[in-house]
């Protein structure tokens, strides 16, 4: 690793000197400033900035350093200053993310007009308390949209954590009247569910800032506030009472379910009764209780949920067989949520349940080949439904050496490149992702992706090939997007210890995008992104002596400890590929615990997944694997026989291996 690390530079230098006219070779001595000015912006050293900008001068990452020694002191930098800036790295990435921190300082200090006369040159629009700081400025000025409620509160929702600009802006609509006090509660509501006290702080000051004292007792003990409450009278308190049963669903949905039933849905308005049954049902789901369904069954009208609590509903009532509440469900979503592809699929299945007349058979067909393709599971899903299997994708028109050079003289992805070469890999990919994405509006077209992507694939910088390559929308271009790094180890390892290399290489797809460096926040490393204690266990299981933890970062050692791993967890679940790879990801005493209940087909069973992270990663790993066999073997394949069903363990069957760690 510390080999890697010293040669990094170097190669960063000699690999973009020799593609790209915009880079040219920079001494090892600049490489070093660089990274370590990266070091002192990470630890907020404004002294240590300023000595070293002036060596980082010249060099192809100049607009890095400066934006770093800049970015430290924004709050106190003059105006001029940062125009001047942003005037020297003008079209850059750094001149738009620097003059997006500046808007959003502008907006916590209230200055409008210098915020009106910066907005207008932001190319990015991609900050969501930046866009609500706009809203409000346009309706203070009377030019406001006649969707700006909209526009707000589904900004506002989609925050998180708690932020400035949209609660600020839907502070000022409910104080205008074009946000209701429903509207800001139901913020309250998305806080206390996704446990962000703050955010639920700063939604019920709006709205009701005299139910603050009794809000902590909310938060702190739902169950004695419940408890010590004989009636509710008003709003604020209906709402309090709402809040704590949310807060108490989270831990207890039964628990809630019993206060909801017995003491309080009288108390509570239609609209808040079913919003608190959908989040205990939610709850319930979660935990793959039997009771979820019957929870939601108590929901009286879909359109009061939300479209997170209504894909709960259906993936409830898809593991209780309730084909009808699918459908009714996938209905009552928005606009936007029922052209995901994961629920257009499950509406045409619920369309196809039962006693199919011809409508339904015909609109089903027609959902099914609205996202039929071989772009992600559902898509693949429906394919196969129309009676389809999955083959490569024809190949787009080759890159002409003009759309190749274009690519090649972009002083984006340029920097991008030598960054993440360099070692600078969040700043490269921010600066690539911009590039690519946000500089011009729309983003790059078709070609420019394919050849973006393509500059990428040739510096074997995996994951910048893979994720532009899928961001074309007409064609798509199969050898970019499931490219086989490696191809001789990990196939001969894969065949030699019964694996199929299908299934390895979408492993590793979705788990590294084939980074041979990568490391995630808990510590995995390489390829195939295994735990320290795992590899040593993996290693002493397969008799590799002498193993060392540094070894982990090695290529061939990776990919054999991460296949032999990836082997004993698949005999562990008797072959099933979703629930090896839940296991890959999540550990294996989860799905041993998530396969108990009914026998369900595997594409249910994996919707119902509790952890969104894991659910999507089986769904991804799958894809990826039969688009990976359709390329290795040039036959068509089936997702679905790779799905199959997945139930309860066979007591028949040879015990599990209990030390899979």
């Amino acid at each position: 690793m510390q080999l890697f690390r010293i040669l990094t530079p170097l190669v960063a230098s000699a690999l973009l000197a020799m593609a790209a006219p915009l880079v040219q070779a920079q001494n090892s001595k600049g490489d070093d400033t660089l990274l370590e000015m990266q070091q002192a912006f990470r630890k907020g050293d404004r002294k240590r900035l300023e000595q070293l900008l002036p060596s980082a001068r010249g060099h192809a990452l100049e607009p890095w350093a400066a934006y770093w020694e800049l970015r430290v002191r924004l709050a106190e930098a003059q105006p001029a200053e940062i125009q001047s800036f942003m005037q020297r790295y003008a079209g850059s990435y750094q001149e738009d993310r620097m003059r997006n921190d500046w808007l959003l300082l502008l907006g916590q200090r209230r200055n409008w007009a210098q915020f009106a006369e910066q907005h207008p040159a932001y190319r990015m629009s991609d900050d969501r308390e930046v866009r609500c700081y706009a809203l409000l400025i346009d309706t203070l000025k009377g030019s406001a949209p006649a969707t700006v409620a909209d526009d707000v509160r589904s900004n506002w929702y989609a925050i998180r954590d708690a932020d400035d600009g949209c609660t600020h802006a839907a502070s000022e609509l409910y104080s205008y009247k074009k946000l209701s006090a429903l509207d800001i509660w139901r913020k309250a509501r998305l806080g206390v569910e996704a446990n962000r006290p703050r955010v639920v702080r700063n939604a019920v000051e709006i709205v009701s800032p005299d139910a603050l004292p009794q809000l902590k007792e909310v938060l702190d003990a739902p169950t004695k506030f419940l408890l010590s409450r004989a009636t509710a009278r008003g709003n604020a308190r209906q709402e309090l009472v709402l809040l704590a049963l949310i807060k108490l669903a989270g831990s207890d949905p039964d628990g809630a379910a019993q206060q909801l039933d017995n003491k309080w849905g009288v108390h509570l308005s239609a609209e808040e009764r079913n919003w608190a049954w959908g989040v205990i049902g939610k709850a319930a789901a979660q935990k793959l209780s039997s009771n979820a369904a019957g929870y939601f069954a108590n929901v009286t009208k879909d359109t009061d949920l939300n479209d997170d609590l209504l894909g709960w509903k259906v993936r409830a009532a898809l593991r209780a067989g309730q084909w009808k509440a699918v459908g009714k469900a996938v209905d009552a979503m928005g606009p936007d949520a029922r052209q995901d592809s994961t629920w257009v699929y499950w509406k045409a299945r619920a369309l196809l349940s039962g006693r199919v007349t011809d409508a339904e058979r015909a609109e089903a067909r027609q959902l099914l080949e609205g996202i039929a393709s071989t772009r992600g599971f559902y898509e693949m899903l429906a394919m196969e439904e129309l009676g389809q299997r999955i083959t490569t994708p024809p190949a787009p028109a080759p890159l002409t050496a003009e759309e190749k050079a274009g690519a090649r003289a972009n002083p984006g992805l340029n920097r991008a490149l030598y960054a993440i070469l360099l070692g600078l890999r969040s700043e490269g990919v921010r600066e690539w992702n911009y590039t690519t994405n946000l500089h011009q509006s729309g983003g790059m077209g078709d070609r420019e992706l394919l050849a973006a992507a393509d500059f990428a694939c040739q510096r074997e910088v995996w994951d910048r090939c893979i994720n532009t390559s899928e961001r074309t929308k007409s064609v798509v271009d199969a050898t970019q997007r499931f490219p086989t790094p490696f191809r001789s180890a990990v196939v001969e390892r894969a065949n030699g210890i019964g694996l199929d290399p299908a299934y390895v290489y979408g492993l590793i797809r979705q788990e590294s995008r084939f980074i041979m460096d990568a490391r995630s926040h808990v510590g995995a490393s390489g390829l195939m992104q295994v735990m320290p204690a795992t590899a040593r266990w993996t290693a002493k299981k397969i008799g590799l002596n002498n193993f060392t933890a540094d070894q982990i970062n090695d290529r061939d050692t990776n990919i054999t400890i991460g296949t032999a791993y990836l082997k004993l967890a698949l005999d562990d679940f008797a072959g099933s590929m979703p629930m090896a790879a839940a296991a890959y990801n999540a550990g294996p005493g989860r799905p041993r615990s998530w396969r108990n209940g009914p026998v369900l087909d595997a594409a249910i069973w994996a919707e119902n997944v509790p952890f969104a992270e894991t659910r999507d990663y089986v769904k991804k790993v799958l894809a990826n694997t039969t688009n990976y066999a359709a390329m290795l073997t040039g036959q068509p394949q089936s997702l679905k026989g790779r799905l199959g069903t997945i139930g309860p363990r066979d007591a028949s069957a040879p015990e599990v291996n209990k030390d899979l760690p």
